[in-house]
């Protein structure tokens, strides 16, 4: 039986555990151990290990007892991270949403013999995994992923919950979003192109500009149009803004009351209660993927993927959850049975280029209830409210 750790015990990362208890020896790490003791009165059969991702040389020594490595740590410590998981020379699965290029990395892990398969989740990775397979049968020109997850049951100000950490969605909004227009890579600030979409079963949602390309914009620099963008219920870009335009979101310390704090840490700890989703709290995924390019008969061809995806409670389970970690849960399992054995890092694109791994992904989210379904051809999404 393979022997893998889980680096971060989060709604994502606990689900990815117990979704890989099913076939594997687990053990769930994280520095809460009361985050640990409650997942292990949840899951009995997987086994929990206080750690610091941090403590470096501690790290290296706990990762030897182990086959593979699943990090779902904070994106701020995603880089370093996965780094020392290359350095100790143990294959990972990663779905941080760190800010470095993963590419960086590349030498060392093939230095090390290591397979590193990155940006694992929903987007970045399911539209990754998707746009890979077409790129092998269309010669694309378009490719655009809209995205978001979002809580049933609305709660003014924000209309909004996270199922991770607030730091890390509010990376969303303050890191500049890179998309391709005719070529280039344009770079503006993160929730602008505001535009209302009309999606089945949710109703009308607001799209804005975030960086969610990540490795694509290197992999593809064929692709002439290339653009994600986050999706959130109407108004909830307004707020943001008067909060990010107001200084709530800044690193540079000031002084209150003769203590010295950030902006940032402020508003962070603030958001953590607003946007806190609760363990069995209702919410969904919603994403709608859209490829364009010509086929081998010389004819245009566009095709449109959409997810809706939903709470489970009979897992108590988030979509969010769900759709992330199923997706790493998926690569995990392919490689640990061989279908792919390249060394090196690899984002999601290069591993959806092969129909064997992306067929097998695709059937393991259909087994956990998560489809992605394609629209028949010629079938039009619902148009743009501009």
């Amino acid at each position: 039986m393979t022997n893998i750790i889980v680096l971060g015990a989060g709604m994502v990362g606990s689900a990815m555990a117990a979704d890989l208890s099913k076939k594997h020896s687990v053990t769930l790490a994280d520095l809460s151990i009361q985050r640990l003791e409650y997942i292990k009165e949840k899951h009995p059969k997987i086994g929990v290990l206080q750690v610091d991702v941090c403590d470096k040389e501690n790290l290296l020594s706990i990762l030897k007892d182990f086959d593979l490595v699943v990090c779902a740590v904070p994106g701020f410590l995603g880089f370093e991270t996965i780094k020392t998981v290359i350095e100790a020379g143990k294959n990972v699965v990663d779905i941080s949403f760190f800010p470095e290029n993963a590419l960086e990395l590349d030498a060392l892990a093939k230095a090390k013999g290591v397979t590193a398969i990155v940006d694992c989740g929903v987007a970045p990775g399911m539209h990754n995994i998707i746009l890979g397979y077409y790129n092998e049968k269309l010669k694309l020109t378009d490719f655009e992923t809209l995205v978001g997850g979002l809580p049933k049951l609305k709660k003014w100000p924000f209309n909004y919950k996270a199922p991770f950490s607030p730091i890390d969605v509010i990376e969303e909004y303050t890191r500049p979003a890179r998309y391709v227009k005719n070529g280039k890579i344009i770079t503006r600030e993160a929730l602008t192109d505001c535009e209302l979409v009309e999606f089945d079963k949710v109703g009308t949602l607001e799209s804005f500009n975030s960086d969610g390309l990540r490795s694509i914009l290197f992999t593809m620099p064929h692709i002439k149009n290339m653009k994600e963008k986050t999706l959130r219920y109407p108004g909830h870009v307004e707020y943001i803004k008067v909060l990010k335009d107001s200084g709530f979101f800044s690193e540079k310390k000031i002084l209150v009351n003769g203590a010295s704090i950030s902006p940032i840490d402020f508003t962070s700890k603030i958001l953590f209660n607003e946007w806190k989703l609760g363990e069995t709290e209702e919410e969904l995924t919603v994403m709608r993927i859209t490829l364009k390019g010509t086929n081998t008969k010389g004819e245009i061809e566009e095709v449109v993927y959409n997810l809706y995806d939903e709470y489970c409670p009979e897992t108590q389970t988030s979509s969010m959850a769900r759709t992330t970690g199923y997706t790493a849960t998926a690569v995990a399992n392919l490689f640990l049975e061989g279908l792919f054995t390249e060394k090196g890092v690899f984002p999601p694109e290069l591993i959806g280029k092969h129909e064997t791994c992306f067929k097998y992904i695709l059937n393991y989210l259909k087994e956990r209830n998560v489809n992605y379904n394609k629209l028949p051809r010629g079938r039009a999404p619902e148009v743009l409210i501009k």
